[in-house]
């Protein structure tokens, strides 16, 4: 793990998904974050937020910009792990019982369908939608029975940056298994309803903002707003404490 821009993130994938099996060997609960530009910008703005972001076993790196800013101050080369891909890789490995928390019952519907065909156990796994309401208002202790009668290994949550996070952290204590990782959009890009992800090509040349600008102006626009307000902060503060 190496920490840039005050966030503790793992860039290889393969020791994440080591890291993953061996925590799921160990008693208790803990969990991944996805950080993209929106939680790098909210994380450095809002502590209690950072220190829930740090407080999981680490964060992966769902911007393509963040190994550009890492390049052209350290000298050192990383490359990007998105949500959509942790989410793809772990769901097509077979290896795991998983269980996916959050957004519309038609979309998870949907999901199931469409992540059956990559995985045909998911046929026999649970969709669960979470009611909409503030993160301190969910019945975390009812939510963890459902979790560990479940049986579940991987915890997918998608509810959204930063709800997804202090989700999280505040269901943590009441796991004794698990390991929960916020996948936001993840669910519907893969439910095939709502968002989809930009083509590669985009994604390759550093677009897909845009792409995402294009699907909803109003809520992307605003978090752009807010990354570029604080990206030159961020990059003073990095090259100072390089």
């Amino acid at each position: 793990m190496q920490t840039y821009f005050n966030i503790r993130y793992e860039f290889d994938r393969d020791a994440v998904h080591k890291a993953i099996g061996d925590r799921l060997l160990r008693p208790g609960s803990d969990y991944i974050s996805v950080a993209d530009g929106v939680i790098l910008d909210t994380a450095n703005r809002v502590p209690e937020y950072l220190e829930v972001v740090n407080s999981g076993m680490f964060a992966i790196c769902d911007s393509s910009y963040v190994p550009l800013y890492i390049r052209l101050i350290h000298g050192k080369k990383y490359s990007q792990y998105c949500g959509s891909e942790i989410f793809r890789d772990i769901v097509s490995s077979r290896r795991y019982r998983m269980i996916f928390l959050g957004t519309q019952q038609p979309v998870l519907d949907a999901l199931k369908t469409n992540l059956t065909a990559m995985n045909p156990d998911v046929a026999g796994m649970t969709f669960a939608e979470l009611p909409f309401r503030a993160v301190e208002d969910f019945d975390y202790p009812a939510i963890a029975r459902m979790i560990e009668q479940d049986g579940a290994d991987i915890v997918w949550v998608a509810l959204g940056a930063p709800k997804q996070e202090y989700f999280m952290h505040r269901l943590r204590p009441h796991l004794s298994h698990g390991v929960m990782i916020a996948v936001g959009a993840a669910f519907k890009f893969y439910s095939g309803l709502a968002e989809r992800r930009a083509p590669e090509w985009m994604v390759r040349a550093h677009m897909e903002f845009l792409f995402r600008i294009a699907q909803d102006p109003r809520k992307q626009l605003r978090r752009c707003s807010n990354i570029v307000t604080s990206l030159p902060r961020l990059l003073f503060n990095e090259l100072r404490n390089r």
